[in-house]
């Protein structure tokens, strides 16, 4: 060991531990961030080799500039009609997220989560895609649904679970699912829907579909076993698969360098596995809307999958179950470089004379009125707090094609003992029957 001592001198190991910049009390400053010109980024053909084009994954896709004009390469060059339906559904899901905030607040339901300040990441991203294209949310993607115009009181049903809920009250609140929207069910574990989507992915290619896969999750998820596995695959086989990851800086409360934002970003995940990887400004929609129609040409073209980050800012809580004051600056939702993505789409409309202020007024007074009358419906239909609004024989129902003998025995047992209990099979109690004290007892109820 003769060079034992010359180790004695050496500086005692030390590990980092990431810190976000701002606490609760600062002032919130993100002049650290590298806002590039909106005409900064090329637009690299859509057949280009992935090693071809990393400095997509380093940089930021802009569109809109300062004074709401659209300009470079990536300019997707969208209709007054098209921008004006996409401002809607953007200030549609605002207001629903608004209405189910408070709802929840009344104790209607036991939880919920707000996309305010993210709805540029996904409902630009949809209207790029086709809609048989599968898409496989994360629980903050409720603008997809509302997109493709699905109706919002079964939305509100799901979230109350009550008589209306098509789901008969299995999820939680918010875990929609739509087969009819290609909506895939919506997974409280985070990063799960990324696998299921490259297999789909994979499984379209396979049969000789047309149809591609899309998948969103939040950069927190990026740490998950999930996420690598799934870009491997979708690297070896070239699944013909959009992957999205929504850089909202804070995963619940732990901020975006538990998962490596210090070190490089989130589209730079793309490089080591040898794929196309885009970063976008997650607050421009037209920015979105390019990149996607981008991402999506180049899987529906045989060219393989795209990983793209959308850098953006949860301005709100992470759900109604979180208070972000206690973990980060007051100031930073103000502060926020890349402004509110709504606001962004109005000046862009109104800088080309085809809306204005008025109009815009008018169109929020309609939609919160539109989801205030969906939410009367639904709540027709009972609230969480109501009790049971699903039949008990709905709990063997939905599993297996064909029920197996067992599963019949018990709900044949169950029927049986709530009838001798004055109980129907669905909930109710019988009129005709007078259950006494201890058959009641027996039965639980």
């Amino acid at each position: 060991m003769a060079d034992e001592p010359e180790r004695r001198n050496l500086q005692p190991l030390s590990l980092y531990v990431p810190e976000p910049r701002f606490r609760p009390g600062d002032t919130a400053d993100f002049g650290h961030f590298e806002i590039p010109p909106a005409d900064a980024a090329p637009r690299p053909p859509v057949d280009s080799a992935a090693e071809a084009m990393r400095e997509a994954s380093y940089g930021l896709i802009r569109v809109l500039d300062e004074d709401g004009n659209a300009v470079g390469a990536w300019n997707p060059r969208l209709s007054p009609e098209r921008l004006i339906a996409m401002l809607r559904h953007m200030a549609l899901t605002r207001a629903f997220d608004e209405r189910m905030y408070r709802a929840q607040r009344q104790g209607k339901t036991s939880f919920y989560m707000k996309c305010t300040g993210e709805e540029a990441t996904c409902i630009p991203a949809t209207y790029a895609l086709d809609r048989g294209d599968m898409v496989f949310p994360s629980y903050r993607q409720q603008g997809v649904l509302i997109a493709r115009d699905w109706p919002i009181e079964d939305m509100i049903c799901q979230i109350y679970s009550n008589s209306g809920d098509r789901l008969k009250g299995r999820q939680m609140p918010i875990m929609y699912s739509a087969r009819d929207a290609n909506f895939f069910s919506i997974s409280g574990n985070l990063a799960t829907q990324y696998p299921q989507a490259v297999g789909w992915a994979m499984a379209s290619a396979a049969r000789g579909d047309t149809r591609i896969a899309t998948a969103w999750c939040g950069e927190g998820s990026t740490a998950e076993g999930d996420f690598h596995s799934a870009l491997t695959f979708a690297s070896v086989y070239r699944a013909p698969v959009v992957l999205n990851v929504v850089n909202n800086q804070w995963a619940i409360s732990s901020f975006s360098g538990f998962a490596g934002a210090e070190a490089t970003t989130f589209a730079a995940r793309a490089v080591g596995y040898g794929i196309a990887g885009l970063r976008v400004d997650g607050n421009d929609a037209l920015a979105v809307y390019a990149a996607t129609e981008w991402a999506a040409e180049r899987a529906r073209t045989n060219h393989g999958p795209t990983l793209i980050e959308h850098f953006t800012y949860r301005s709100e809580g992470h759900s109604t179950s979180d208070d972000p004051s206690k973990y980060r600056s007051a100031d930073e939702r103000t502060a926020w470089p890349l402004g509110d993505p709504i606001a962004r789409l109005k000046a862009h409309l109104i800088a080309i004379g085809a809306w204005d202020e008025e109009r815009h007024a008018a169109m929020d007074k309609v939609l919160a009125e539109d989801v205030r009358a969906a939410a009367k419906r639904a709540e027709a239909k009972g609230v969480l707090g109501d009790g049971m609004h699903q039949p008990f024989s709905t709990m063997f129902e939905d599993v297996f094609e064909e029920m197996p003998w067992h599963l019949k025995a018990q709900k044949a047992q169950m029927i049986a003992e709530r009838a001798a209990a004055g109980v129907t099979a669905g909930g109710e109690v019988d009129p005709r029957a007078a259950p006494s004290p201890a058959a009641t007892k027996g039965a639980g109820l």
